[in-house]
């Protein structure tokens, strides 16, 4: 299973919005077969390990099949796989997690035990989660999975007081986001960052096949029709405001104006604005904001996890991170668990997480563990 993890991670990039899955088919300790799911339209892991087995000529009646996430059991852009694991005959199936999409939701394994193969469940469930965490959301609760991306001083500064904030941390913790930027499906900032640094918001320094959308939170419809970020990508204006004749302007340099509800403040209804972006079938989000929007989207329950880059210096009297309101006793305070510290270059990575949403993404993807 460890290797069908493994698998999964190099398609990280390309598979959106279906997950990222790997698989692995062994028989007497010896891989028969292996393959990791191909973007949209293409084959599923499952498939592309069996194809592996006959390219090698190996049969796998009777084998060991693991995979990262359970078979599907029905037609969407390709037929569903757990026909084709049925006629490789194999005796066991071992799956990482199970499929929350309603189509699937454990219809897959259920046939595969009707057929008399033993199904084992669990295995390497929460490192399998990790990969997919956006797919499963999307799935289970239909929202996307939202990592907020920030960079600090040790004293919690983001910009000096005028502004100033290039470059906080080093060129290694700049390129780690970007590897965050090109998994994701979007990548999300506010008005206030575009007017200061006039971001293009794609992904420059790592390799990738697919860049992100972009997208931009501008209640009153203010942004710069010169914007650097208008580059020919598609790019989703989240306005408030309606202005026919500039949304016409936009969607000539393929740029996508959607006009939400607005709050009694003009500005743009955040978790609206998810569940739009789980039914144009987002999974991940990518958050690159200034302190107010940040906190915005933290204050409505919008952020699932932190991706912070310390850098070993301290500011003083500077701009924060993320911008709450006042709290007047503790037990009021957004808390997070930590998943993963890291140095990064000169710079340290810190990961922290919602754990009530964490848990309940687990529970959608528990199966029983017996066959």
């Amino acid at each position: 299973m460890q290797r069908a993890l493994a698998l999964a991670q190099t398609v990280m990039y390309t598979t959106a919005p279906n997950p990222r899955v790997g698989c692995v088919i062994v028989r007497d300790g010896r891989v028969l077969g292996e393959g990791a799911t191909q973007p949209p339209g293409g084959p599923h892991a499952e498939i592309c390990a069996l194809r592996d087995a006959q390219s090698r000529g190996e049969s796998v009646a009777g084998s060991t099949l693991y995979v990262t996430l359970e078979p599907c059991s029905h037609f969407g852009r390709t037929p569903p796989c757990v026909d084709a694991v049925l006629a490789a005959r194999p005796a066991r199936v071992v799956v990482a997690m199970g499929d929350p999409n309603p189509l699937v939701n454990g219809q897959g394994l259920a046939r595969l035990r009707e057929a008399g193969i033993a199904v084992t469940t669990g295995v390497c469930r929460e490192a399998a989660l990790a990969v997919n965490a956006g797919f499963i959301s999307r799935m289970s609760r239909g929202l996307p999975w939202v990592w907020m991306k920030m960079a600090a001083s040790l004293d919690g500064r983001s910009a000096l007081h005028n502004g100033m904030s290039q470059w906080i941390t080093g060129p290694e913790a700049r390129a780690d986001g970007h590897r965050w930027r090109a998994r994701s499906c979007v990548v999300l900032t506010g008005m206030g960052t575009v007017l200061k640094d006039d971001p293009q918001l794609n992904v420059r320094d790592v390799d990738t096949p697919r860049q992100p959308r972009k997208a931009i939170v501008d209640g009153r419809f203010e942004i710069p029709e010169t914007a650097r970020l208008f580059d020919g990508a598609e790019v989703i204006v989240f306005t408030a405001r309606e202005d026919a004749a500039k949304a016409a302007r936009l969607a000539d340099r393929n740029a996508r104006v959607v006009c939400l509800p607005g709050t009694e403040s003009g500005r743009v209804d955040l978790p609206a604005m998810m569940r739009w972006m789980a039914e144009q079938q987002f999974n991940e989000v990518h958050v690159e904001a200034g302190a107010g929007l940040s906190g915005a989207l933290v204050s409505a329950g919008c952020v699932d996890e932190l991706l912070l880059y310390l850098a070993p210096v301290l500011l003083g009297d500077a701009a924060g991170m993320v911008r709450l309101p006042m709290l007047e006793h503790l037990d009021a305070a957004r808390r997070y668990e930590f998943t993963d510290t890291a140095r990064v270059g000169a710079d340290l990575c810190v990961r922290a997480r919602v754990a009530g949403t964490w848990r309940q993404l687990m529970e959608s993807v528990a199966l029983p563990t017996l066959s």
